[in-house]
């Protein structure tokens, strides 16, 4: 089932994912980025404007159609991370909060590794101990898990399970850090793995 986007403007994970994103991708010595998962686009859009060559894939219609016309000095593909691909010559994979809609997550790090990527940076949603604890002490989780929204979370990660995940799919995971709220109660975590 099709993400279906309705706007060029960036959700509201971009404010604290963004310039983590973009540091990180500094930091791993990036040219050509591709993020997996691009939605309309707007993170190609930072990226670009940060002086990387960016590219979006997604599977949404609406949101490459959305990217293509907002963005359209960057190039957009309509492809997800299981489809076959003619995509290559990528250094670095960027997924942003993406992961976790995946039914099959070992797609995206081997997608990675057919587009050439030597690094992949991933955000997803953080599930630890203390933030576990506060949802529940709080009676949140109901909130936080509905199984009625649409396009909701299927999977949930930790920073040793998505670092299992990566090590079976041959990367190494070199820096993981928190993104968004209190540390330990943070929003979303960021890994970057080789």
């Amino acid at each position: 089932m099709e993400y279906v986007w309705s706007t060029a403007l960036a959700n509201e994970s971009a404010s604290y994912l963004t310039p983590t994103v973009v540091r990180l991708c500094r930091e791993v010595g990036a040219k050509r980025i591709l993020d997996v998962g691009c939605g309309n686009g707007a993170l190609c859009a930072e990226l670009t404007a940060a002086g990387f060559h960016a590219e979006g894939c997604d599977d949404s219609v609406s949101g490459i159609r959305i990217a293509r016309t907002a963005h359209p000095a960057i190039r957009f593909h309509e492809a997800g991370v299981t489809d076959s691909t003619a995509l290559s010559g990528f250094d670095t994979v960027v997924s942003t909060e993406v992961i976790e809609h995946l039914y099959d997550p070992r797609a995206l790090p081997q997608f990675a590794r057919k587009v050439g990527a030597k690094n992949l940076i991933i955000t997803t949603p953080y599930h630890g101990y203390l933030k576990n604890l506060a949802l529940s002490v709080a009676g949140a989780w109901d909130k936080h898990h509905h199984p009625m929204q649409y396009g909701g979370h299927i999977k949930f990660w930790s920073r040793a399970t998505l670092t299992a995940l990566l090590a079976e799919e041959g990367f190494t995971v070199a820096h993981f850090e928190g993104a968004g709220r209190l540390p330990y109660l943070w929003k979303s975590m960021v890994v970057v793995a080789h």
